[in-house]
């Protein structure tokens, strides 16, 4: 058996016995999280917000970092438990010192969710001239998983969700130039690499952290239309045709072309819209389900794990070969140390 074919077995479906429909709240179930340490990047809005929620109500202390507390505040206000941070994940001094000051509290970190992300922007570049969306979905992330790593060490069992996308399907990482310095840029492309890449940065850290009980995920939250990270495909020509249209109208428009410019409206499963309450489930699953110990470094949808499919598939559901490709993983992990110049210290 190759490498490819073993990740496919892995990747199988768990029948769980949750759907699309399920809530974060009812993927938790009843588990007490008091002790639990968490950490949730981008939450305090859409889909990260209800992660938060979730997770802080049944116990855990939930610490979320912000690049604007004043937002932050405003989102979580009301929700117990929870502790406000700085963070910005393009500027690497700024998730160094994130790091430092929760390391020098001594708490172990028991679960890690990198929810944060961008989608399709225009060409934007971090402090080092890396692209956004790779640097922001999985660079940024990389680092920060990387400077914690001694909490979760420290945790005992500790799991690490990466929420990714669909999109995955779209495309894989562009070895090449993944920064799109030489390649005309696309935004598209620039997503779907960097969600691969959430899927890879699982795969390769799931395998060098198990023996230490930290295990890796990777999720699909569904399709939310209601969330703000499709705030630059709004500036698409084709929702420019419907500017002089307002209020309710506008806003639908507005939420069917996203779904339309990312080919995700072909009849067949996983294409139902989710709300941000059932689409917080898979991450809020692989984070605390005990159906799941003893797994990692797979990719979920629907809480419970995702089929593998072909690279031509025309399924709108599963993952790609090129987001669970080992080698790519492994290949995937040097060049994000190179570029981020960080090191997990196993």
């Amino acid at each position: 058996m190759n490498n490819n074919q073993a990740q496919n077995t892995i990747q199988a479906p768990i029948l769980s016995g949750f759907s699309g429909k399920t809530t974060a709240k009812k993927a938790l179930g009843n588990r007490d999280l008091k002790g639990k340490v968490a950490i949730v990047t981008g939450g305090y809005s859409g889909i990260g917000l209800e992660t938060t929620r979730v997770l802080a109500e049944a116990g855990a202390t939930v610490i979320v970092p912000a690049r604007t507390l004043e937002k932050a505040r405003a989102a979580v206000q009301g929700i117990p438990n929870v502790e406000l941070e700085v963070l910005n994940l393009m500027d690497p001094k700024s998730i160094d010192a994130f790091a430092e000051r929760f390391l020098s509290t001594g708490r172990p970190l028991h679960i890690l969710i990198n929810s944060a992300g961008i989608m399709a922007s225009p060409l934007m570049r971090d402090k080092r001239g890396y692209e956004a969306q790779f640097a922001t979905n999985h660079l940024g992330h990389f680092h920060l998983t990387a400077r914690l790593w001694p909490a979760l060490k420290r945790a005992g069992t500790a799991r690490v969700v990466a929420v990714s996308s669909r999109a995955q399907r779209l495309g894989g990482v562009n070895f090449e130039d993944p920064n799109f310095e030489t390649t005309e840029y696309d935004k598209w492309k620039a997503y779907a690499g960097s969600k691969s890449a959430n899927v890879l940065f699982a795969v390769e850290l799931d395998r060098l952290a198990k023996l230490h009980g930290v295990r890796a995920f990777s999720v699909h939250p569904g399709l939310i239309p209601t969330t703000g990270i499709g705030r630059f495909s709004r500036d698409d020509k084709a929702s420019k045709l419907v500017k002089s249209l307002n209020g309710l109208t506008l806003t639908l428009m507005d939420k069917l072309n996203i779904i339309k410019l990312i080919n995700l409206t072909k009849k067949g499963q996983g294409n139902k819209l989710k709300t941000i309450k059932q689409g917080a489930a898979t991450s809020i699953w692989c984070a605390t389900s005990d159906a799941l110990d003893g797994s990692g470094g797979v990719y979920c949808e629907d809480c419970d794990i995702a089929e593998a499919v072909p690279a031509d598939s025309t399924k709108g559901y599963g993952v790609r070969p090129w987001a669970i490709d080992p080698d790519y993983a492994k290949k995937l992990w040097t060049l994000s140390e190179k570029l981020a110049g960080v090191r997990f210290e196993f």
